[in-house]
């Protein structure tokens, strides 16, 4: 029998360990050239020059009638670049070619329901762009997970001027219940330190000069207000009024601090109400024409009547739209998704124009893939990893900025009110005024013992009286009860019987 070629088999097993190391990177060609099939993925994009911070075509090229774009940048361009690129790492070759959505003049071809539609009817392989995830263009196609965070739908106003700004808004902050209480403690004060003063050595002009007495009784107003801004004019002499004036400077402090933060409240909160807080409120009145973007489905979510609806293509039309308002030919409320109110609010800011919320709902930006596509699952992955990471925060900052000036911040509910921030109230206040008012109460009573020193004394002195009548009167029971018991015995004794 012949014996084994060892070398043989030493080489099959190498051969073999080989082909395991090199398995993965193999397979991973292989499945980049599975689902694509050996062939260029033809992407669709929209035409939209009003926002080109989603997609943003530089050039075309003019040789052929495809309509390839050469050069294009933008929000949406960076997101599915990226997944692009993450994909590669992953060893998935992939080729692709964007073709923008015209006619043969150049113009645009469709809305983007249309633009979807172009998939089922194979002009394109995908569709990369702002399109929104929608019930009715799944019919068309299939889409990735959205990469967008929120794509609600929003109402663009204008902030309004609150009538209530007025020259009288310094009195806001606090209601008449208690500005009334805050006078009547201080009188009350004012009353308690004077009294507990009233004999005090003074200067005997000061004392007896006619604006003295003749403003004497108004002094309990201001007195409280002297001693704690001129302490050197009048000192206080006992330390009982001294005790209730820091009580009082106490409950000063409290109400100004109270007083500066619910002003401020006040000025900062009601500038930045909408003319109008919720959808209802445009919808109901006739004379209010609304907007929204031209080719958006939002326009179909409007119930109301089409002859007050306008359409726009750009974030400027939306700006002179809102400025002259529905009187002027223009509109009072923009109704769109929110990230592109984000850019909105990225050139114009957010001091004069505010955004509200809506009942409506969207899907988000995805990509648009044909129905049944081995893509969408490696594309949804893709992007839920680049999510993940801080890439997507940085195509994000590049295009609408890091300042975050359209963030939750920025968006007020159609539940806020103008009486956001009411005016305090004695009840606020009224455990405070209660802890002054019984400590200065018994300051009174501890610096004036003679009111109530003579009440104690004639107390003192009656009860002792009433006890001393008593107990004399109990001592003359018990004399005659004794002086009675020894008669008894005596007659007892000259009878010659036994007390009973």
């Amino acid at each position: 029998m012949a014996n084994p070629n060892y070398y043989f088999y030493g080489f099959i097993i190498m051969i073999y360990c080989v082909v395991l190391l090199i398995a993965p990177i193999s397979a991973g060609d292989d499945a980049g050239t599975s689902f694509l099939g050996g062939k260029k993925l033809i992407i669709g994009l929209p035409y939209n020059s009003g926002y080109a911070q989603f997609v943003d075509i530089r050039q075309l090229n003019s040789t052929n009638d495809n309509h390839q774009v050469v050069q294009v940048r933008g929000y949406s361009i960076d997101v599915f670049e990226a997944k692009i690129a993450y994909l590669e790492r992953q060893h998935y070759s992939i080729s692709f070619e964007y073709r923008v959505f015209v006619n043969g003049d150049g113009n645009n071809a469709g809305d983007y329901n249309e633009l979807v539609s172009q998939i089922s009817e194979e002009k394109y392989d995908a569709v990369v762009g702002d399109v929104t995830i929608l019930a009715n263009r799944l019919d068309d196609a299939d889409f990735t997970v959205p990469y967008t965070h929120s794509n609600n739908v929003k109402m663009l106003v204008k902030i309004r001027h609150d009538p209530r700004l007025n020259m009288w808004i310094f009195v806001r902050p606090f209601s008449w219940s208690l500005s009334l209480c805050i006078a009547s403690n201080s009188i009350f004060i004012g009353a308690i330190i004077l009294f507990m003063e009233r004999n005090v050595q003074r200067d005997s002009t000061l004392e007896n000069s006619p604006c003295r007495k003749q403003f004497r009784g108004v002094s309990i107003l201001w007195f409280p207000v002297v001693q704690a801004i001129f302490p050197e004019r009048e000192s206080l002499a006992k330390n009982c009024s001294r005790f209730v004036l820091v009580m009082w400077l106490i409950l000063v402090f409290v109400l100004m601090q109270s007083y500066t933060a619910c002003l401020s409240t006040i000025l900062t909160v009601h500038q930045l109400q909408p003319q109008y807080l919720s959808e209802n409120d445009v919808i109901k009145d006739p004379n209010i024409n609304v907007g929204y973007r031209s080719g958006s489905f939002v326009g179909d979510l409007l119930p109301i009547n089409r002859a007050r609806v306008k359409n726009y293509s750009s974030i400027e039309e939306y700006k002179d739209a809102l400025d002259k308002g529905s009187h002027k030919g223009g509109v009072d409320a923009i109704f769109d998704e929110a990230p592109y109110f984000k850019v909105f609010f990225s050139h114009y800011g957010s001091n004069n124009y505010a955004v509200v919320g809506t009942r409506h709902h969207a899907g988000g930006f995805g990509f648009a893939f044909p129905k049944g596509s081995s893509l969408i699952s490696y594309f949804s992955k893709a992007i839920l990893n680049i999510s993940e990471s801080n890439e997507m925060d940085k195509i994000e900052e590049r295009y609408f900025g890091g300042n975050d000036e359209y963030g939750e911040n920025q968006y007020i509910s159609k539940s806020s009110s103008i009486d956001a921030s009411p005016s305090l109230t004695a009840y606020s206040f009224a455990g405070l005024f209660m802890v002054i008012g019984t400590l200065s109460l018994l300051a009174l009573l501890i610096s004036e013992n003679h009111i109530w020193r003579k009440p104690v004394m004639l107390a003192k002195a009656y009860s002792q009286q009433f006890f001393s009548s008593n107990s004399s009167r109990i001592s003359s029971l018990d004399e005659g009860s004794t002086t009675r018991s020894n008669v008894d015995k005596h007659c007892s004794a000259d009878n010659g019987t036994l007390p009973v």
